[in-house]
């Protein structure tokens, strides 16, 4: 727990107890009121310990029964800052297209693509790659084949992933093919 911040929303006791353990558990820890609330909420890696529920707020923890044991305290905390952790991992943006690593789907405003492992990790990579990428580093890297193999595995995956994303967001430049390999073209 160590670049996570703590916010303490109106709860001046439950403050001064975080504050007189903080060297214990490492965290920033913040005292915040109604007037400096929206800031705190908008902060990356924030959860917001309160006696008040706060509407429309996923990372809060509400304590209705005060006082509680410490260890209970420090279970939710890291317990929620594992979930936030999880749910920061899981999505990414490639271009205009969110993906959810966990649920595997590619999404666009209200349209959604379920994909496999393979195209994930293929569409990951490629999108990784400062450079085209070539099919036989395709072959190696994420389908764990030797680069010398014969087979058109990565060709038939790649042909038929295309056309998966061109069915369902009318999409046919996500994966550009040229003769060195694939790439996807990273917005400026």
């Amino acid at each position: 727990m160590n670049n996570q911040k703590l916010i303490i929303y109106e709860f001046e006791e439950l403050y001064r107890i975080l504050i007189e353990i903080n060297n214990d558990v490492n965290l920033i820890i913040k005292k915040a009121s109604k007037n400096d609330i929206s800031y705190f909420i908008s902060q990356p890696n924030t959860l917001i310990l309160t006696q008040k529920k706060i509407a429309g707020l996923d990372n809060q923890i509400i304590f209705n029964d005060f006082p509680v044991h410490i260890v209970k305290l420090l279970e939710k905390i890291n317990t929620q800052f594992l979930k936030i952790n999880f749910n920061n991992q899981s999505d990414i943006m490639i271009g205009s297209y969110k993906f959810n690593l966990n649920s595997r789907e590619m999404s666009q405003s209200n349209l959604k693509l379920k994909l496999t492992e393979k195209e994930i990790n293929s569409i990951i990579y490629i999108f990784n790659s400062k450079d085209v990428v070539k099919i036989d580093e395709l072959q190696s890297k994420v389908w764990g084949y030797q680069p010398k193999l014969e087979t058109h595995t990565v060709e038939t995956h790649i042909y038929r992933l295309r056309k998966k994303i061109s069915k369902k967001f009318h999409d046919e430049n996500f994966i550009l093919t040229n003769k060195s390999g694939y790439e996807i073209v990273k917005k400026k």
